[in-house]
Order: structure tokens, then C-alpha cells, then sequence
């Protein structure tokens, strides 16, 4: 689209982006991509860097600010009410996912203040669980969003849901372990 392009163009300006991994991502499959939150910015850098339309799940505040909402709204982002268990949310993200497209979640459920990683939600994991075939992409961002720094973005390699899963139905706590299993490997992406 227009916006993609031309966000495509503002943040090659803007910032010095340097990405790992991402010529692995995942052709055809439906695929979760998910990774650590430092920056409001965060879904347009990624969505603006893979090939694949991303669908963010972003929270319903962002929308209401004029310029970015129309943004992320342009770039396929869709609200999420924080807090709640927002069952529109959800079904979006399931269609988004059954329809082979690929699904941007930020499982810290906010932005990281002082970069370190804070205690992922069971969103991913439960959304995954719900899926049929879906692949998990980790994705770390380094970097400071100062104008003109370096900003690094590495995508992890992807896995299937199944490797993770421990039964068919799935407990809230092991949905809560399975989200830590998997926000570990953006963890290790930072520090590689």
C-alpha cells in the first residue's frame, strides 16, 4: 500500500535498520510473529520490513491518535481492549490466522519503559492453541529509537505450535509456561 511505502521510506531515514533471519521467514504458512515492545513504532518498523502483510494486534488507545492511528489502521493493525479478555480481539486474530496470514503480537502486553523484558501474557500461546498448523516466529529489537541510531531487528527461526504443545487441551497454567518457553527465545535473540 501508499502508507506502507511511504513508512517504508521514513523509517530508512529516521533510523539505521539492520535485520537478521528475516530471509527465513515463512513463505505460505500461518504464522504468529512475536517479540519484545520498546517502542510505539515497534508494528510499522516490522510490518514495513517483512514481505508478508502482518495483522498487529495493538491496544484500542492507539487508534484515537490521529496520524499514527490512521497508520497502523492502513498498515493492518486491529484493537485489542487491555485488561480483558477481548473476545473480538481473539476471533480476529484466529481468522487473521485460518486464513494463512500472518499475526504480530507483543506478549509483554505494554511497552518496556527501560528495555528490559517484562513477564509475558498468555496471549500467544492461547491464540497459537487455538489455531491449526500455525508457526511461531521470535523476533528481538535492539537499538534506541534516537533519530538516525542503529536499530537491530533479528527474527528467530519458526517453529511449529506442536512443539510446544503438552496435550490437546491445555490448562491456563501451562498456556502461562508455554508463553515463558516462547518469550525466552526472543530473550535469547537479544543477547546473540
Amino acid at each position: 500500500s501508499f502508507v506502507r511505502f511511504i513508512c517504508n521510506i521514513g523509517i530508512h531515514l529516521l533510523f539505521k535498520i539492520r535485520t537478521n533471519g528475516i530471509d527465513d521467514f515463512p513463505e505460505h504458512n500461518a504464522v504468529i510473529v512475536y517479540s519484545n515492545h520498546k517502542s510505539m513504532w515497534d508494528p510499522v518498523i516490522i510490518g514495513c520490513l517483512l514481505k508478508r502483510p502482518i495483522y498487529f494486534m495493538a491496544k484500542e488507545e492507539l487508534f484515537s491518535y490521529p496520524l499514527f492511528g490512521f497508520i497502523i489502521k492502513k498498515l493492518n493493525a486491529f484493537p485489542v481492549k487491555r485488561g480483558t479478555p477481548d473476545r473480538k480481539a481473539i476471533k480476529k486474530a484466529l481468522q487473521v490466522l485460518n486464513n494463512k496470514q500472518v499475526l504480530g503480537i507483543f506478549p509483554e502486553g505494554t511497552r518496556s519503559k527501560d528495555g528490559k523484558l517484562l513477564e509475558p501474557e498468555s496471549g500467544v500461546a492461547l491464540i497459537a492453541a487455538k489455531s491449526k498448523d500455525v508457526m511461531l516466529v521470535p523476533v528481538a529489537i535492539c537499538g534506541s529509537y534516537s533519530l538516525f541510531s542503529s536499530i537491530d531487528i533479528k527474527f528467530g527461526k519458526a517453529k511449529s505450535f506442536d512443539e510446544y504443545r503438552k496435550s490437546e487441551k491445555l490448562t491456563s497454567q501451562e498456556l502461562k509456561e508455554i508463553s515463558i518457553s516462547l518469550f525466552a527465545e526472543v530473550a535469547k535473540l537479544m543477547s546473540s
